[in-house]
C-alpha cells in the first residue's frame, strides 16, 4: 500500500536559481513531501499532485485591480487580504499585529475546508504545536496529507487569534476529499501529458523577487526584508508582498503551476460566501502567491466550472502532533524551512534575539561537557553583531550567529557545532494534541496503551532498556513488538549494553508523525493493539508460503505475546515444515524456533506445540544434512558453514532432548570423516566437535593432521585450516594455547608448493585476518621464535612446540603491582 502526496498550503524557502523549476517556493510553491506531505510552498504556491485547470484555461492570467492591505482592516473598503510565507515568523507577527487592528469579524484560513469542525481543539489548553491537520481516505488510510503548523506559522497564528477574540475561523482551499483524489495515481486527468511537456516554466517566486534586489541568495533576502525587520510597522510587508506577487503573476501567470487556478477558485468562492455573511469584516490569511487570484475580476460560473468533475474519495481529518524535525527541508518535507528552531526562537524571543539564542547554544554545550563560560557568550554576541555590521544585514541573522558560535563556543570546531544544529537549529520539539481530537480506535487504545506504561512518544531517538522480569518492562516489550508486527516501528531492537541475557531487551524509540498514517492503515486489523496484532499474524501465516516467514513469523509472536495467534501460526509451520524437503530451508527455520522457544519460556509464554515442531525439524535436518553438504562449490559450502553454526546453536537451545544433542554429534563426525565433504565443513564440524568435548584428548591434532596430509589438495587444506579456525571462532587462542595443533599449521605452510602457494593466500590471509591484533602478534611472536625441542605442550607432552621460555625478568617487573593491588609486602 503506497502513500501519497498532496497539495496543501505549505513550503519551503528555495534552492534553484531564478526561472528554474524549484521544488518549492518560499512565496507559496507547494511541493509534494514523503508520506503524504502537503506540497504546497512557503507563500503557497503548489508544485505537484493532479488537480489541473482546463486545457483551454488561460495559462497567463491577467491581474485586475491594485492588491493593498492596510492595517486598518480593508482592502479599498474590500475584505483584509494577508499574504504570509508558510512557517515563517516574520509573517506570524504581521498577521497577529493586523487582526489586532483590523478586528475581523471572520478570518479565513488556507487548509482543507473539511478542517472547519476541529478548529475549536486549538484553543483546548493540550493542544501543543507543533501540530498538523492529517487528512487520509477512508477506504485507503495509507493515502494521506499533511497541513503542519508550528507556533510561528501565520495560520496558526491567525486560528488562535481568532478564536481568543470571538471571530468565526473557515479553511478557504480545497477540500482534502479532492486532494486526496487527485493524489490517486490510478487517476489522469485529460491533458496531463502535454501539460507536463509544455507550458510556461516553473518559477520560484522568492528567488525572482531576491534576484531583483540583486541577491543571490533568496533565503537571506527573505530574512533582511521580513524576518530581521526592526520596528515600524509589521504589517507593511503585506502590501508589499501583494504588490510584488501581482507583478509576478502578469509576468508568469500561474507560474508553471496550473493546478493552483483550481485551488484558487475554490478560495474565490469560499470567500464571496464569507462576505455575504461577514460583509467585508474578513481576513484572508493565505500563501503570498495567491493573493492577487483573490482579487481578480472571475464570475461564480467561472469558478465553478473550474471545480466541475473533479474526483473525490471519501476522507477523515484530525489533529496530529508534527515535529520541529519533520518541518525541516532536509526531512525531505516540500514546504519544509532550513531552521525551524531558529525560526521558532525569533517568534518567541522578540527582543534580544542573539543574546537569548546565544544563552539557549550555551546551556546546550554545557550539559554535553564542553566547557562554555559567560565570556563566550558575551564575544560570541559581540562578533555576531560585527558580521552583520560588516555583511551590511540588518540584525544577525542564521549565518552570523553559527559563524559567531562555530569561532568562539566551539573553538573553531564543527563537531559541538553539528550538535547545535541539530539540537537547536533544526530542534526535536514535538508537538501535542488533546485527548478529544478525532482518532480511530486503534489509535486511542494506542495512546490508552502508552499513558498506562508510561512511554512518552519523543522526537529525540532515546535508548530504552528492559527488564523483561519485571511486569511493566515485559509489557512495554509485548506493545512493541505487536507494533512492529503492524507495521508501526516506532522502536527498533538494539543491542542491549548491560547485558546480554534472554532477560533484557534494549529499543531505540523515536516518533515520526508518519507513525500516524500506519496506525490508520493497521486499524482495518482490529480495534485494539493486541487484536490487530493477532489477526494481522493469522493472515500472514496463512498467506505465507516460504518456511523461514512462518518462524520468524512465530518468533514474533511469541515475542508480543501474541498467544491467540500462535495456534493459527503453529498449524501453517508444521504444514509448511512437513512439505519442504530442502534442509538449506529447515536449517534457516530452526535457529528463529530456537529463539522463540527461548524467549517463550522468559515471557512465560507455553511452547509445547512450537517445541514439537522444532525437534521434528531437528530430526530431518540430521537425516538430511550430510548428504546435502556433498558435492558443494565453494560458494554454497561458505553458504552452509553459516547454517551448520546456527543449526549447531540453535540445537543447544532446544530444552530437554539430550537425544537430540547426542544426534547431532554423530551428524557432526560424520561430517568430519567425509572425504566428499568440502573441507570447510569438515573443519568447521571438527571444531564444533571440540568446542563440545566431543573429541578425545589429542584427537583433533591427528584429524588436521589428516587433513593437511600431502596428499590433501592445498586449496583443500586451506579451507579446512579456515573452517577450522577462521573467523570469530576463536580459533587463534586455540592455536596460541596448543603448541601441536600450531606446529602442524606452520608444518603444512611451509611445505605448500610455490605454485601452489598464491592461490591458497587470500584464503588463508582472510583466516588469520579475522583474529584480533593481540592474538595476531602473538601468533608472530611464537613462529619467528620457532619450535623449542622437548617442550611440553597441552596436545602431548614432549611434541616440539612453540611456547617461549619463561622470562623471569618480564616476571619481576610486574610483582610491586601486584603487591600495590594486594595489599601485600614484597619479600626481599
Amino acid at each position: 500500500m503506497t502513500t501519497t502526496t498532496t497539495a496543501s498550503h505549505t513550503s519551503r524557502p528555495p534552492d534553484p536559481p531564478r526561472k528554474t523549476p524549484p521544488a518549492s517556493g518560499p512565496l507559496g510553491t507547494p511541493a509534494s513531501g514523503p508520506l503524504g506531505t502537503p506540497a504546497s510552498g512557503p507563500l503557497g504556491t503548489p508544485t505537484s499532485g493532479s488537480l489541473r485547470a482546463p486545457a483551454s484555461g488561460p495559462s497567463r492570467a491577467p491581474v485586475s485591480g491594485s492588491l493593498r492591505a492596510p492595517v486598518s482592516g480593508s482592502l479599498r473598503g474590500g475584505p483584509l487580504l494577508l499574504g504570509v510565507r508558510h512557517h515563517g515568523p516574520g509573517s506570524a507577527r504581521g498577521v497577529r499585529a493586523a487582526l489586532e487592528a483590523a478586528r475581523p469579524a471572520a478570518v479565513l484560513v488556507e487548509g482543507p475546508a473539511e478542517a472547519d469542525a476541529l478548529v475549536t481543539l486549538a484553543a483546548d489548553p493540550d493542544m501543543r504545536p507543533p501540530v498538523a491537520l492529517l487528512a487520509h481516505a477512508v477506504d485507503d488510510p495509507g493515502q494521506a496529507a499533511f497541513w503542519p503548523m508550528a507556533e510561528f506559522s501565520p495560520e496558526w497564528v491567525a486560528i488562535r487569534w481568532a478564536l481568543d477574540h470571538g471571530a468565526a475561523v473557515r479553511f478557504v482551499d480545497l477540500p482534502a476529499a479532492h486532494t486526496l483524489a487527485a493524489a490517486d495515481p490510478t487517476w489522469r486527468d485529460e491533458g496531463d501529458g502535454e501539460e507536463e511537456v509544455g507550458g510556461d516554466p516553473r518559477i520560484d517566486p522568492v528567488a525572482e523577487l531576491a534576484g531583483a534586489a540583486g541577491y543571490e541568495d533568496a533565503e537571506r533576502w527573505w530574512e533582511d526584508v521580513v524576518e530581521l525587520r526592526g520596528g515600524g510597522d509589521p504589517a507593511a510587508p503585506f502590501e508589499a508582498l501583494a504588490e510584488a506577487m501581482g507583478a509576478l503573476r502578469e509576468t508568469y501567470g500561474h507560474g508553471g503551476h496550473p493546478r493552483d487556478l483550481v485551488r484558487e477558485a475554490h478560495m474565490r468562492l469560499q470567500l464571496r460566501a464569507a462576505r455575504k455573511e461577514f460583509g467585508d469584516s474578513v481576513a484572508v490569511v493565505c500563501g503570498a502567491w495567491h493573493v492577487p487570484a483573490l482579487t481578480r475580476g472571475t464570475t461564480v460560473a467561472a469558478d465553478k466550472a473550474l471545480l466541475k468533475g473533479l474526483p473525490r474519495v471519501k476522507a477523515e481529518l484530525t489533529w496530529v502532533p508534527w515535529t520541529h524535525r519533520r518541518l525541516a527541508r532536509r526531512s525531505g518535507y516540500g514546504a519544509g524551512i532550513d531552521a525551524p528552531g531558529w525560526y521558532g526562537h525569533l517568534f518567541a524571543a522578540p527582543d534580544r534575539p542573539v543574546e537569548r539564542w546565544m544563552t539557549k547554544v550555551a546551556g546546550l554545550l554545557r550539559a554535553e561537557d564542553h566547557p562554555v563560560s559567560s565570556a563566550h557568550v558575551i564575544e560570541a554576541v559581540r562578533l555576531a553583531e560585527t558580521l552583520a555590521a560588516l555583511r551590511g544585514r540588518p540584525r544577525p541573522g542564521l549565518d552570523e550567529t553559527t559563524d559567531a558560535v562555530r569561532a568562539v563556543l566551539c573553538e573553531g570546531s564543527d563537531v559541538p557545532l553539528a550538535l547545535v544544529r541539530d539540537r537547536l537549529v533544526v530542534g526535536d520539539v514535538l508537538g501535542e494534541v488533546p485527548a478529544g481530537a478525532p482518532a480511530v480506535p486503534l489509535q486511542r487504545d494506542l495512546d490508552r496503551r502508552r499513558r498506562a506504561l508510561r512511554l512518552k512518544p519523543e522526537a529525540q531517538e532515546r535508548e530504552l532498556g528492559l527488564d523483561l522480569r519485571k511486569e511493566t518492562d515485559g509489557e512495554r516489550s509485548r506493545l512493541l513488538h505487536r507494533l512492529r508486527l503492524l507495521g508501526v516501528h516506532w522502536g527498533e531492537p538494539a543491542a542491549g549494553r548491560a547485558g546480554t541475557g534472554t532477560f533484557r531487551e534494549t529499543w531505540r524509540l523515536r516518533w515520526e508523525p508518519e507513525l500516524h498514517v500506519r496506525v490508520a492503515e493497521a486499524g482495518v486489523w482490529g480495534t485494539t493493539v493486541e487484536a490487530a496484532a493477532t489477526a494481522r499474524a493469522e493472515a500472514r501465516a496463512l498467506a505465507a508460503t516460504a518456511l523461514g516467514d512462518i518462524t520468524a513469523l512465530a518468533e514474533q509472536c511469541l515475542l508480543a505475546g501474541l498467544t491467540d495467534a500462535l495456534p493459527v501460526v503453529m498449524r501453517a509451520l508444521a504444514d509448511r515444515a512437513a512439505l519442504d524437503t530442502d534442509v538449506a530451508h529447515l536449517a534457516q527455520a530452526l535457529p528463529a524456533l530456537a529463539r522463540a522457544l527461548r524467549y517463550g519460556d522468559v515471557r512465560g509464554t507455553g511452547t509445547a506445540a512450537l517445541g514439537e515442531v522444532a525437534a521434528g525439524i531437528a530430526e530431518r535436518i540430521c537425516v538430511g544434512l550430510p548428504p546435502a553438504c556433498a558435492g558443494l562449490d565453494t560458494d554454497a559450502a561458505a553458504q552452509m558453514r553459516d547454517r551448520l553454526d546456527a543449526v549447531h546453536t540453535a540445537i543447544g537451545l532446544l530444552p530437554d532432548r539430550p537425544d537430540l544433542v547426542d544426534r547431532w554429534a554423530g551428524v557432526l563426525r560424520r561430517l568430519a570423516d567425509r572425504d566428499r565433504t568440502p573441507g570447510v565443513l569438515r573443519g568447521r564440524a571438527a571444531r564444533l566437535l571440540l568446542d563440545e568435548g566431543r573429541l578425545a584428548d589429542g584427537e583433533a591434532a591427528p584429524l588436521m593432521s589428516r587433513a593437511l596430509s600431502p596428499g590433501t589438495p592445498p586449496a583443500d587444506a586451506a579451507a579446512w585450516i579456515d573452517g577450522f579456525v577462521g573467523g570469530a571462532s576463536g580459533g587463534g587462542l586455540l592455536l596460541v594455547h596448543d603448541e601441536r595443533l600450531l606446529g602442524l599449521v606452520d608444518a603444512w605452510l611451509t611445505s605448500v608448493p610455490a605454485e601452489a602457494f598464491t592461490d591458497v593466500l587470500p584464503l588463508l590471509r582472510r583466516t588469520f585476518s579475522g583474529y584480533e591484533q593481540g592474538v595476531r602478534r602473538t601468533l608472530g611472536e611464537l613462529v619467528a621464535r620457532g619450535p623449542r625441542a622437548g617442550g611440553p605442550g597441552p596436545s602431548a607432552p614432549g611434541v616440539p612446540g612453540f611456547a617461549p621460555d619463561p622470562d623471569p625478568e618480564r616476571a619481576d617487573a610486574v610483582l610491586p603491582l601486584l603487591h600495590l593491588i594486594l595489599g601485600t609486602e614484597a619479600r626481599t
